[in-house]
């Protein structure tokens, strides 16, 4: 266990400096712990250049979502300040909790940058020792495979931060699902309030018209309501809802935009939102 506290605390040290302040080496970022390649929010929160405190309250945020991806370890971790040694509380976070963690946050250049290096670095950890009785023929295979592998998942890893950048530009707190469907090209935001219904996010409470409430299937995970008193002229005020979408349901919305799954305008011209982003830019 005593190694193990020193490659996690390893991972939280800054990198050395000359006398030009530039670093001239890089602390590891993910180390091996009880088998398992990890980083910690520490180093997170330090490369991406953000507080420890508003990272780890990401993770406490979200929790539920970080579980989906295997249990989140929590340690308290000794760390230097101007008025000496304090200790904080950090989270050990494996490859899947990190990226997902990153994917939270504001996508800057920097965080991007880290995102590259940590996904090399989780690859490079998981990456088989050959055998000592291969030809170098099948190790030379073997590394153009691996490398294959890695420039993919590098691919794909960038290909979700665009998507993420996207998805940023578009949601908003407070949004209602047909406001933020206005920003995705060709969807009908006519027929988002039944096609939700369809999926068990919203129900409709009225006999006569359409009162749209949150169904408990996306209530919390997906969606909320916000109520406000509506008080009519010469009638008794009541209490109107109106479902907004949380950020978890924005994601979800824009993967099924991005599927093909949202109804869509019969005069649409087939080109997503991103798409028209990038023609107009061209």
């Amino acid at each position: 266990m005593h190694m193990q506290t020193q490659s996690v605390q390893a991972l939280s040290r800054a990198a050395p400096q000359n006398a030009n302040h530039d670093f001239v080496a890089r602390t590891p970022i993910v180390a091996i712990v009880d088998g398992e390649a990890v980083t910690t929010t520490g180093t997170i929160a330090h490369e991406t250049g953000n507080e420890h405190a508003s990272v780890i309250a990401l993770v406490r945020k979200y929790q539920a979502d970080f579980s989906e991806f295997g249990g989140v370890r929590f340690q308290i971790e000794p760390f230097e300040t101007a008025g000496g040694m304090q200790s904080r509380e950090i989270a050990l976070m494996n490859e899947q909790q990190a990226t997902l963690l990153l994917t939270y946050m504001r996508n800057t250049a920097i965080v991007r940058e880290f995102k590259k290096r940590l996904v090399k670095e989780f690859w490079r950890l998981a990456k088989p020792a050959p055998p000592a009785d291969l030809s170098k023929l099948e190790i030379l295979q073997m590394a153009l495979e691996s490398e294959k592998a890695r420039v993919l998942l590098t691919v794909q890893v960038e290909a979700q931060a665009t998507k993420i950048e996207h998805l940023e530009n578009l949601f908003k707190e407070g949004m209602t699902p047909a406001q933020f469907c206005k920003g995705l090209n060709g969807v009908n935001v006519m027929q988002v309030g039944h096609f939700l219904e369809g999926r068990s996010w919203l129900y409709n409470e009225s006999k006569s018209g359409t009162r749209w409430r949150v169904a408990a299937y996306a209530r919390d995970r997906y969606m909320t309501e916000h109520q406000h008193e509506v008080a009519p002229h010469g009638k008794e005020p009541f209490i109107a809802f109106t479902p907004v979408l949380l950020r978890k349901g924005a994601v979800r919305l824009y993967e099924l935009y991005l599927a093909g799954e949202l109804p869509m305008k019969k005069n649409w011209d087939g080109l997503h939102t991103h798409d028209k982003a990038v023609r107009g830019a061209a």
